[in-house]
């Protein structure tokens, strides 16, 4: 009489994972946690990055990729040259194409003793850890500042030396100046100036809210020159210029000595990009590999148990023709289908928290369908390697030796 060889169908090996599995369902999901959180992180941080690096291409092209600094380093060319910025700057970067705003600005070098309040120096309340920037109005406007109250001062101010500042909100607040209607005055020593307006932010050198802006040549005349060097330009341009006009401003401002100024062109959006994007990779996708271990033992630890727990039931069916590739693969269907329930459960909360990172911080969610695809795969490669060592042990069971037990 001929036997025929016992034969284990793929529909008979996933009825048996899923009996294993809804035998003790509690179990099942502590042990398929690990892959959700592995997995689940795995898209979270695919998506985050994705969705950051678009929100970094958006914010250079408005911001970054407009703006231009030139810096004056006549003095490390030579020793005894004067100032890099002739006193027409402005004017004479008019002939270059592609410029929307520009100009001068330094912080002024004050005496130790000097204080920025209400009433001149030694009356009043005065506000600590504010500087004095003198920027011409052009530096102004390049600064894109979003008016409170009041207005920029302009040319005219400039022009005939008027005694006018403007100040960020912060130190407004710290003076007590909640209204320019009073016509406020503040002064830098015993020096007032009238507040022509209160900023409430801006859009570039944010650092500039905690600083008194005096007109150019008012700071030159009260205070003298720059320091050698302490001056820079800031110069905003049309989108798509900025790199042209860093090759040329040097030449328009100083052609006798372009090597006196330095300009210095927004960085590439595609290496700035490229940075950010690998440098969150790395990170997070650690991160994630460590859950997905995490995962991967808990799932080999479970389903070795329950080769133990399930040595008679392995004995029984050995006994009755079931050879050990059998045995093997009904474990690893257990173990895989525990890691692709986790992948997919993984899958979904990853994608959740990215639109609710994105929700919250008013951002366009960006998931790349291979990621989504890609994900439920790595649970289930992961659950199945997993499951190897214990589908090993199974399919070495004795069936005489399990039958005794």
């Amino acid at each position: 009489m001929t036997v025929e060889p016992t034969r284990l169908a793929v529909r008979d090996a996933l009825s048996e994972a899923v009996a294993g599995m809804l035998r003790r369902p509690g179990r099942a999901v502590l042990t398929a946690l690990g892959t959700v959180l592995g997995v689940g992180s795995f898209v979270a941080v695919l998506g985050l990055t994705a969705t950051i690096s678009s929100q970094i291409d958006g914010r250079f092209n408005v911001l970054t990729a407009t703006e231009v600094t030139v810096e004056d380093v006549a003095v490390q060319q030579n020793e005894f040259a004067g100032p890099g910025f002739p006193a027409d700057a402005e004017q004479r970067l008019r002939a270059v194409a592609g410029i929307r705003d520009a100009g001068v600005l330094w912080t002024v070098r004050l005496d130790s003793t000097t204080t920025i309040g209400a009433l001149p120096s030694g009356g009043g309340d005065t506000t600590t850890g504010t500087s004095v920037v003198a920027a011409s109005p052009g530096a102004v406007a390049a600064l894109v500042p979003t008016v409170q109250e009041g207005r920029l001062y302009d040319e005219f101010a400039e022009r005939s030396r008027q005694r006018v500042v403007l100040i960020g909100s912060g130190v407004a607040e710290r003076l007590g100046i909640t209204t320019l209607a009073t016509r406020p005055a503040l002064y830098i020593g015993q020096e007032p100036f009238t507040v022509a307006g209160i900023i409430a932010d801006v859009e570039r050198k944010p650092e500039n809210l905690l600083s008194v802006l005096v007109p150019r040549a008012t700071a030159q005349e009260l205070w003298g020159p720059p320091a050698p060097g302490g001056a820079t330009m800031l110069i905003a341009t049309e989108l798509g210029a900025a790199r042209q006009v860093a090759d040329l401003a040097p030449l328009a401002l100083r052609p006798d000595h372009p090597e006196y100024l330095k300009a210095v062109p927004p960085p590439d959006p595609r290496m700035l990009r490229s940075g950010v994007t690998s440098d969150l990779s790395a990170l997070f996708l650690l991160l994630a590999g460590i859950c997905l271990v995490i995962g991967a033992v808990g799932i080999a630890n479970t389903t070795l148990v329950a080769v133990l727990e399930r040595t008679g039931e392995i004995g029984l069916r050995r006994a009755l023709g079931a050879r050990g590739r059998h045995i093997s693969a009904q474990f690893l269907t257990e173990s895989a289908a525990l890691g692709a329930l986790g992948g997919l459960v993984g899958t979904s909360l990853g994608e959740l928290t990215v639109v609710g990172v994105c929700l919250a911080r008013d951002w366009t969610p960006v998931i790349h369908p291979v990621t989504v695809a890609a994900a439920p795969l790595v649970g289930l490669v992961t659950g199945l390697l997993a499951g190897l060592h214990p589908a090993w042990r199974a399919a070495r069971v004795e069936p005489a030796e399990a039958l005794r037990r």
